[in-house]
């Protein structure tokens, strides 16, 4: 081993980050392969056999749970902490608390999912877990934080890199959200069941405040941090303007608080309140398109990278998609578009344009980068990371189209009327009108999840032939 190999072994904790990185390839797996069985239940419902614990109702939190907080948890921890000791030059602060981190979540992840199989759930968009899980959340989330301020706090750079307060405003916000959700009173000790602190109206406020900021802080704001740190590091180039990133930080981080209350127009809420968020919502589109166009003109000068590069690809293919969904939800927060879009598949088709589109492959694309470093290889193929690309862009394409058309179909059939007043279309009608789109969106899934399999196969064959004896 050379003296630099020593060098860097000591500096920097990446047996952690390793553990997390191969644990986000093995839940991207099991939570888009349950993802896929369950678009298929929609499409064929002969699928749904008479067991209670792999029907739709009990495997669509596990899809969630596995592929938000699984894959998408575990691949934000590998990169906060590899990004936070690269950009700070110092080691984590704990390698006690890295390593209790990776435990406590991966069990956290299990304990959720077989709790949702067996019934044990909260019914709670993105908060499934009953309480026992709710408190081990919230001690692990604390021993990330400390950990992850701790680092920062003991770095050898006087400068705090724009991606790390992507990361820090992530870890602070989730914690919030997760505290104020989940506040509830147990039947009894020895009991699984619990019930809201809240209720009614304020139930519905507090479920939407959380389950939109969970989508603007865990899956935007974190992963732009990977953004801000991967995309300049794969094009060789600065980010294109660091003043920008400033103003897109904290412009997001304001004004992603107020705009859940959109989910709840034409409800018993306050109607200035879903006003409000609308509102909100449409100014979420300048920070938003900031971010985009920053990530994007970071390639000014480097864009015959796209034609060699398919890692590049990924990277910007994602923000592409990041740019059309927040675009799409601002759109769709206005009350006369949500009158037609809410409740029907044009939600689900713009959830996954963002999860698919921005979040996955902005992972991809880092951990294509990621991966080689960590284990001081080369990647074993870039004709399968092409392949992969393709077919995770076609993927992306034949699910949020099938979505898009089934939802605005859906819409306009629950409120059309014929002449005498009547509603003209049984709920029955729309979900045989959509069975064919259906079919389309199972087989983009099919698509995509062959993409995540190709991958898996790509990154075993590049780390069985990679060293962690010497750092990159």
């Amino acid at each position: 081993m050379t003296t630099a190999s020593v060098t860097n072994t000591e500096q920097y904790n990446y047996e952690v980050i390793r553990k997390f990185a191969i644990m986000t390839l093995v839940w991207g797996v099991v939570g888009m392969l349950v993802g896929v069985y369950i678009a298929s239940e929609l499409a064929f419902p002969a699928l749904n056999f008479d067991i209670p614990y792999i029907t739709f109702g009990r495997l669509r939190p596990v899809h969630t749970g596995a592929v938000i907080f699984g894959f998408g948890g575990s691949a934000l921890f590998a990169t906060s902490y590899y990004i936070v000791q690269r950009t700070c030059q110092a080691r984590l602060f704990s390698s006690g608390l890295a390593n209790f981190t990776f435990w406590g979540w991966q069990t956290i992840i299990v304990l959720a999912a077989l709790g949702d199989v067996l019934g044990y759930s909260q019914g709670r968009e993105y908060a499934e877990m009953e309480w026992p899980i709710d408190l081990l959340i919230e001690v692990v989330w604390v021993a990330y934080l400390v950990l992850f301020v701790g680092t920062l706090m003991k770095r050898k750079q006087p400068h705090i890199y724009v991606a790390n307060w992507f990361y820090l405003a992530f870890i602070l916000a989730t914690a919030l959200l997760h505290t104020f959700n989940n506040l509830a009173v147990p039947v009894s000790l020895f009991s699984m069941k619990s019930y809201s602190l809240f209720s009614g109206a304020q139930d519905a406020m507090t479920q939407w405040w959380y389950g939109h900021n969970a989508v603007g802080f865990f899956l935007t704001a974190a992963f732009l941090g990977m953004m801000y740190y991967f995309v300049p590091k794969q094009a060789g180039r600065p980010i294109y303007s660091y003043r920008l990133s400033v103003l897109h930080f904290w412009a997001l981080i304001f004004l992603y608080m107020w705009a859940g209350a959109h989910h709840l127009h034409w409800t018993a809420i306050p109607d200035w309140t879903s006003t409000l968020a609308a509102t909100f919502s449409i100014m979420l589109l300048l920070p938003s398109w900031g971010g985009m166009v920053n990530g994007i003109l970071t390639l000014s000068g480097a864009w015959e990278k796209m034609r060699t590069d398919p890692v590049i690809r990924f990277l910007i293919v994602s923000l592409s998609f990041y740019g059309m969904s927040t675009f799409e939800g601002p759109v769709m927060s206005l009350k006369d578009v949500n009158a037609l879009s809410h409740y029907t598949d044009w939600t689900i088709g713009h959830v996954h344009s963002g999860a698919l589109g921005w979040v996955a492959m902005v992972t991809f694309g880092s951990f294509y980068h990621l991966i080689p470093k960590l284990w001081n290889t080369k990647m074993f193929s870039n004709r399968l990371i092409n392949v992969h690309f393709w077919l995770a862009t076609i993927g992306i394409l034949l699910y949020i189209t099938a979505m898009w058309i089934s939802g605005i179909m859906q819409g306009l059939m629950w409120r059309a009327f014929d002449d005498f007043g009547n509603l003209q279309y049984a709920f029955i009608e729309s979900v045989a009108a959509a069975h064919n789109l259906y079919i389309m969106r199972a087989v983009g899934g099919l698509f995509f999840l062959s993409g995540m399999v190709l991958m898996c196969y790509n990154m075993y064959k590049t780390i069985k032939s990679g060293s962690t004896e010497q750092q990159a």
